[in-house]
């Protein structure tokens, strides 16, 4: 249990926060929300003992034992995987360390007997000869296969560095569990493992993350950040968002009476409690709606962008066709082999694979950027096409300004008219003179949106659409995708994105492709897929 007391953080003259009392009890998960810059980050410093409050305090229950998902992916290089996770229970590995090193001292006295044997007890009573098959079991839940258990922590790539980070978290289950965006460089299999994994927590969990499939299988409550206030909520993010954009529309309808705004929230509130009840990811264990205090339900103060496509033209019925198409990467990787699929109208597809080189490697060659394949493919003449693709670092490689960068891309050059634009995704002011160089991930990635937008193509081609993206810009480019009329062609570690946007599954493999017109919760539990799927992959 963390206990908060009157917290306060500010740097300068900037408050983040004030007045924050909270508790966070075992057994629940609360997802932290807020806006980029809101604190959210900074809250889990707090809470971890990073960084100090500039007035309150923060509490643990007696003997109670925290663990932080730690950032620098350099810092145990010099030690084993396998160790490096065990590290993670401080107290049980100080106590092997020690132990170790009596054991190895060639004049072993009776006061090192006495010592070794309290150390031996304490040993037992964490369960220390489980320790090693423990950490293996959680590395492999991760996707650290068994070759890689006892290599150095420096000759992994650094997405293996993150998945034994984590597993160095979730290592001995400890009281209280503090993760920074946990899922950042998991694939979708692994996602839905830890998924699995902390719904059946049993401690105390505290989360920041912009995965909200993520959020609304593991969190019981929602902690947001916004008016520089800390507030708990129950209920997923799911809740929070829709709740918050009822409210909203409340808020612009001032002339509602209100007892019929308090109904319509009630009515809300019973609405979302029986689908929680129905929901696969709630166990019997966690009630996700304890108490909503309709009161307590106000507009958010974030801003959405205003992502709209907006096709110029009905496609036909030919759309793409592709036909013994193969890809090998320059070391020698099969990545498809021989693959044949036609894309029909109205496809929205997600394009899978367990190498995710696969997709961008589809992508870069039905957009004309990779001439090195066998096969061929072809467009219908009614197509025109967008593409955002995973490494857009090449379009910023110039001093030009927002405007003049994304009038490059535009027949009609106006002010206003590119401003506009800019605009939708949240540039305005200042803003618009900053260089296209010095922009951060998410600044990018709004940029390439915009650009986008102004095409008005009939079909999306969008390689892990929400890569450094805030929550409030994966909300509102989910919302219009889900509505957009023409065809998607996409790949994305984002589950939610996936299944309210995508009808049909393309899993790419070195062996032939798996097809099926089917949602994606369906195809991840169909067995016949999976089945398949061994077959392909070996």
């Amino acid at each position: 249990m963390i206990t908060v007391n009157n917290l306060a953080v500010q740097f300068g003259k900037r408050v983040l926060f004030q007045d924050v009392n909270l508790k966070f009890t075992p057994g629940n998960c609360y997802g932290i929300i807020g806006a980029n810059g809101a604190g959210k980050s900074t809250l889990l410093r707090v809470l971890s003992g990073k960084l100090d409050p500039n007035s309150g305090n923060v509490t643990l229950a007696p003997g109670e034992r925290l663990s932080v998902l730690d950032q620098d992916h350099f810092a145990y290089d010099q030690y084993t995987v396998i160790d490096t996770v065990m590290r993670g229970h401080t107290v049980l590995y100080d106590i092997i360390t020690e132990k170790d090193a009596l054991y190895a001292k060639p004049d072993f006295s009776d006061e090192d007997g006495i010592r070794a044997s309290e150390l031996e007890e304490k040993f037992a009573e964490l369960e220390g000869w489980n320790a090693e098959s423990d950490a293996a079991m959680l590395l492999s839940g991760l996707g650290i296969k068994e070759d890689l258990h006892y290599k150095l922590m420096g000759e992994l790539s650094g997405k293996e560095k993150v998945r034994v980070l984590l597993a160095k978290a979730l290592f001995g289950k400890p009281d209280n569990l503090l993760l920074d965006e946990p899922t950042n460089d998991l694939d979708l299999e692994t996602v839905s493992w830890l998924e699995n994994y902390l719904a059946n927590f049993e401690n105390t969990v505290l989360v920041v993350s912009h995965d909200r499939h993520f959020l609304d299988s593991v969190c019981t409550h929602t902690v947001d950040i916004d008016y520089n206030k800390v507030q708990l909520f129950a209920g997923n993010y799911s809740f929070w968002y829709e709740s918050s954009q009822l409210a909203l529309r409340q808020q612009q309808m001032q002339n509602k009476k209100a007892e019929e705004k308090k109904k319509e929230l009630q009515e809300f509130i019973a609405r979302f409690s029986a689908n929680v009840a129905k929901s696969k990811q709630t166990t019997s264990r966690k009630k996700m709606i304890e108490k909503l205090n309709i009161e307590e339900i106000k507009p958010s103060s974030r801003r959405y962008p205003g992502i709209i496509f907006t096709p110029n033209r009905e496609t036909g019925n030919k759309i793409l066709e592709v036909h013994g198409l193969s890809k090998t990467t320059e070391d020698g990787v099969t990545l498809f082999n021989d693959i044949n699929f036609q894309i029909e109208k109205d496809d929205k597809v997600i394009f899978l694979s367990r190498d995710p080189r696969a997709m961008t490697a589809l992508f870069e060659i039905i957009n004309g950027l990779d001439q090195d394949f066998k096969g061929s493919f072809d467009w219908g003449q009614t197509i025109t096409t967008a593409y955002l693709p995973l490494d857009n670092s090449e379009f910023f490689n110039t001093d030009y300004n927002l405007i003049d960068w994304l009038s490059q891309y535009s027949t009609d050059t106006s002010d206003i008219y590119i401003k506009g634009f800019l605009g939708r995704m949240l540039f305005n002011g200042e803003e618009l003179l900053k260089k296209a160089s010095v922009l951060s991930g998410g600044e990018k990635m709004r940029c390439m949106i915009s650009r986008m937008m102004m095409k008005d193509a009939n079909t999306l081609i969008l390689d892990s659409p929400t890569n450094h993206l805030d929550l409030e810009s994966i909300q509102a480019f989910n919302n219009n995708l889900k509505t957009f009329k023409g065809n998607i062609l996409m790949s994305s570690h984002d589950h939610e994105f996936i299944q309210t946007v995508c009808n049909r599954v393309i899993e790419l493999t070195p062996n032939g492709i798996i097809d099926k017109r089917m949602d994606y919760d369906d195809y991840i539990t169909d067995e016949k897929v999976a089945a398949l799927k061994e077959k392909l992959y070996q």
